[in-house]
């Protein structure tokens, strides 16, 4: 598995990716209902101050992608969010994590200072872990904030990690 920089003609292997994962509605606070075109324009930074990124397997196929923007603007644009998401089939094999290594080396390398996620699902036990064993704390849990299809009411939470 290798990591990079996404291009325009990655975006199928990207879709394939996020398909499954926001139809699901378990994990995003992106509307379940959302078309391709939407996605795409919210995830897929090909210019700008944001960067999208794709984890290829040894045959060429994209299996993990993130995306890596400033979570304020003006004098807080310093401060950087970003978004995970590995394909259902490929979980449990470190694609996540070597994503999240990738990323937090280039929010560094870009000058980022910090980086916060404003909604972890906290039903997301999985992702809980990997942010917290890569240093990130939670800030704060928004109770009953998201409407997980199966678990019913959980809480959001807002975590954060410095980047010095």
């Amino acid at each position: 598995m290798y990591i990079r920089d996404a291009t325009a003609d990655d975006w199928p292997g990207i879709w394939s990716v996020m398909e499954p994962i926001i139809r699901a509605g378990e994990t995003y606070t992106l509307d379940p209902d959302s078309s391709e075109e939407s996605l795409r324009a919210k995830w897929l930074h090909l210019s700008g101050p944001g960067r999208t990124f794709v984890a290829i397997d040894d045959g060429g196929a994209v299996t993990g992608t993130a995306e890596l923007h400033p979570n304020y603007g003006g004098a807080a644009a310093r401060v950087a969010n970003a978004g995970f998401m590995v394909h259902p089939d490929h979980g449990g094999k470190g694609i996540a994590r070597a994503l999240a290594d990738h990323v937090l080396e280039q929010a560094r390398a870009g000058g980022y200072r910090a980086m916060v996620f404003n909604a972890v699902v906290a039903s997301n036990v999985r992702a809980v872990r990997l942010w917290q064993s890569l240093g990130f704390e939670i800030l704060a849990t928004i109770p009953d904030a998201f409407d997980h299809p199966a678990d019913g009411l959980v809480g959001l939470h807002v975590m954060h990690r410095k980047l010095d």
